[in-house]
């Protein structure tokens, strides 16, 4: 069973940072490109970074761009959202993700086949 495992959220305040860690279980993910989404109460899910299976390449969010760093250890199957500058509108429910074995990567919510039960991130003002 396919299995993506979030930690690291919790409460900061504005001007913090957080690093999150998504793990998958059950397959090897080097063969996909993964992302991070977030969803704020009463919002869409939105995407906010993803990354490609050998790491070289990311693509950010505009709204968090020089703010927060994807990452991926293939060897450890793991991917990180380092989040620095944190400012309150970034309160949500982080989510990993992991997309396709085609393609580089994608900011689309619905190329991506594996969700985590995703964590959440509170910044207080």
């Amino acid at each position: 069973q396919v299995q993506l495992v979030e930690s690291g959220g919790g409460l900061v305040q504005a001007g913090g940072s957080l690093r999150l860690s998504c793990a998958g279980e059950g397959r090897t993910f080097s063969g996909y490109y993964m992302g991070w989404f977030r969803q704020a109460p009463g919002k869409e899910r939105e995407f906010v970074a993803t990354i490609s299976r050998s790491g070289g390449r990311t693509y950010y969010a505009d709204s968090v761009k020089g703010r927060f760093t994807i990452s991926r250890d293939n060897a450890k199957n793991t991917a990180h959202l380092q989040m620095n500058s944190l400012k309150p509108e970034d309160t949500a429910v982080y989510y990993c993700a992991v997309g396709s074995m085609s393609g580089v990567y994608s900011d689309s919510r619905g190329a991506y086949a594996y969700w985590g039960q995703g964590t959440q991130v509170t910044v207080s003002s």
